[in-house]
C-alpha cells in the first residue's frame, strides 16, 4: 500500500503543482495586461502632450508673425509719414527760396531798367505808371527834353 499512497501523494503533489502553476500564469497574465494597458495609457499621454506642444508652437509662431507684421506696418507708416513731412519741409524750403530769387531777380531787373533810363537820360521824366497823379502827360513815354527840341521859325 506505501506505493498507492506514494501514487496518491504523487498525484495530489501533481494536482497541486498544477493548480499553482496555474494561478501564478493567471498572475503573471494579469500583470502583463497590466503593463500593456499602462504602457497604452502612457504612450496615448505622450501622443497628447506632443499634440498639445505642437499646437501651442503653431499658436506662439502665428503671434510672433503678427506681431511682426504688426510692427513692420508700424514702422513703414512711420517712415511714409517721416517721407511726407521731409517733403513738405523741403516744398517749403524750396518754396521760400524761389520766392526770395524771384524778388531779387525783380529788383535787379527794375535797378537795371532805371540805370538804362538813367543812361540815355530818360530817368525821371516819365510818369509815375503806379502813380495815377502823374498821368496827365498826354503822351507817356516821350522825352520831355527842351534841349532835343529845336525852334524851326
Amino acid at each position: 500500500m506505501a506505493s498507492r499512497d506514494q501514487s496518491y501523494q504523487a498525484g495530489e503533489t501533481k494536482g497541486r503543482a498544477e493548480e499553482k502553476t496555474g494561478q501564478m500564469t493567471e498572475t503573471m497574465r494579469q500583470k502583463a495586461e497590466e503593463a500593456k494597458e499602462k504602457t497604452r495609457e502612457t504612450a496615448q499621454s505622450a501622443k497628447e502632450k506632443a499634440s498639445g506642444t505642437a499646437q501651442a508652437t503653431r499658436e506662439k509662431a502665428s503671434e510672433t508673425t503678427e506681431a511682426a507684421k504688426e510692427k513692420a506696418s508700424g514702422t513703414a507708416q512711420a517712415t511714409r509719414e517721416k517721407a511726407s513731412e521731409t517733403t513738405e519741409a523741403g516744398k517749403e524750403r524750396s518754396s521760400g527760396i524761389l520766392q526770395k530769387t524771384s524778388e531779387q531777380v525783380k529788383s535787379m531787373a527794375e535797378s537795371a531798367k532805371e540805370a538804362v533810363k538813367h543812361t540815355f537820360g530818360m530817368a525821371g521824366d516819365e510818369p509815375n505808371r503806379d502813380n495815377p497823379a502823374s498821368r496827365d502827360d498826354p503822351n507817356p513815354g516821350t522825352a520831355r527834353d527842351d534841349t532835343t527840341r529845336r525852334d524851326v521859325s
